[in-house]
């Protein structure tokens, strides 16, 4: 009796007790970060150690150091462990590796579309900032098409073609003194682009398309003095792009570095590299602010096999040492800020730029 008098109250208090509510487990997809704005910053021949050589201009400290996520590039070419600016730009532009020279073509000579020219069929604004000549290799790559980089004037044509909202750099010969006789600049301006000689014009203009050709050539070194001309030019570009409501790509080359490294002159890298970096600080200062601005600051090779043997970060003074006069093989930093930025950590060829960016604008091809 007393046996099934426990089995009774057992029963009971089983039938009376309340199991815990299950525990709802909620799936969520990884969250995409909202991204308006790519500006993609190159410092041609910008390795290691010329960044070091303007942090201790800078005694100690660069706007760089902003960037807190950072990956490593592989530079190399179709054709050579060690690339020029042609194929490692096109590596960035396109996704494709190149032969060393080549303009935005693949290998086999097969023209392949830009980063920049998927941004424009988008709907995005688009611009090219540089201080060298606008037919150099590195921003030629983002918008011609061409077998060989020495072929300016062909390159300056596929610029006429190119619809980029804001162009401003070198290069003015290769537009109005040409062997066919055509002056370019009158066809940028039958399409409506505004054509300033100096910086001072650009910095007046308040809206529509610029092609500023600055410089018969490439605009002067900070060391022959050359005023603030990329940050100015970055500052405006990003000014007249930012009114469009979709957003916009813009790449700023400070593309004399690589002089600096090629002439084996530490002081030009120096001068060179804290322009750049100042340049970033600006740069960096929008995209803090926008918050839907992502900015990735990397090198296409690294120059002059260059290293720093002696210096002193109180004084802003290094002593150098070459071991090249040309480009080296070593990987290059990349450094990222905003949003999508952790996706440029890790190491990485430097043909992944571009399949980063078409994820980050959630583009395809």
């Amino acid at each position: 009796m007393k046996r099934y008098f426990i089995i009774l109250l057992s029963l009971f208090l089983l039938s009376n007790c309340h199991s815990p509510a299950p525990v709802e487990t909620e799936i969520q997809s990884k969250e995409l970060p909202k991204i308006k704005n790519i500006i993609f910053m190159i410092g041609d021949g910008m390795g290691l150690t010329q960044v070091y050589a303007g942090m201790t201009a800078k005694h100690g400290h660069l706007n760089l150091e902003r960037c807190k996520h950072i990956g490593l590039v592989k530079t190399y070419s179709a054709s050579s462990y060690i690339t020029d600016s042609a194929a490692g730009a096109t590596a960035y532009a396109t996704g494709k590796k190149t032969y060393n020279a080549a303009i935005g073509v693949d290998a086999d000579t097969i023209p392949q579309k830009s980063i920049l020219k998927i941004a424009q069929e988008n709907g995005l604004s688009t611009g090219l900032i540089a201080t060298c000549t606008l037919t150099d290799a590195t921003p030629a790559c983002f918008v011609a098409h061409q077998p060989d980089r020495n072929m300016h004037e062909a390159i300056a044509v596929d610029y006429v073609s190119s619809d980029v909202d804001v162009l401003i750099g070198g290069g003015n010969q290769f537009f109005t003194q040409r062997e066919d006789g055509q002056n370019l600049l009158e066809k940028f301006a039958e399409q409506g682009y505004q054509t300033p000689a100096t910086i001072e014009e650009v910095k007046n203009i308040k809206e529509g398309k610029i092609a500023a050709f600055l410089a018969p050539k490439d605009l002067p070194s900070k060391k022959s003095g050359r005023g603030n001309d990329l940050a100015d030019g970055a500052l405006k570009a990003i000014e007249l792009l930012n009114k469009n409501e979709k957003g916009f790509f813009l790449m700023v080359e400070a593309s004399q570095i690589d002089d600096g490294g090629h002439f084996n002159d530490a002081e030009y890298i120096k001068q060179e590299m804290v322009d750049f970096d100042e340049t970033i600080g600006k740069v960096l200062d929008f995209a803090e602010q926008d918050g839907e601005t992502l900015v990735v600051i990397t090198a296409d090779h690294e120059t002059g096999g260059f290293s720093i043997i002696d210096g002193d970060l109180k004084e802003g003074r290094i002593k150098g040492a070459f071991g090249t006069g040309g480009h080296s093989s070593v990987m290059v930093p990349a450094f990222a800020f905003g949003p999508g930025a952790e996706e440029f950590m890790g190491f990485y060829e430097n043909t992944s730029i571009f399949n980063k960016f078409l994820a980050a604008f959630n583009f395809s091809l």
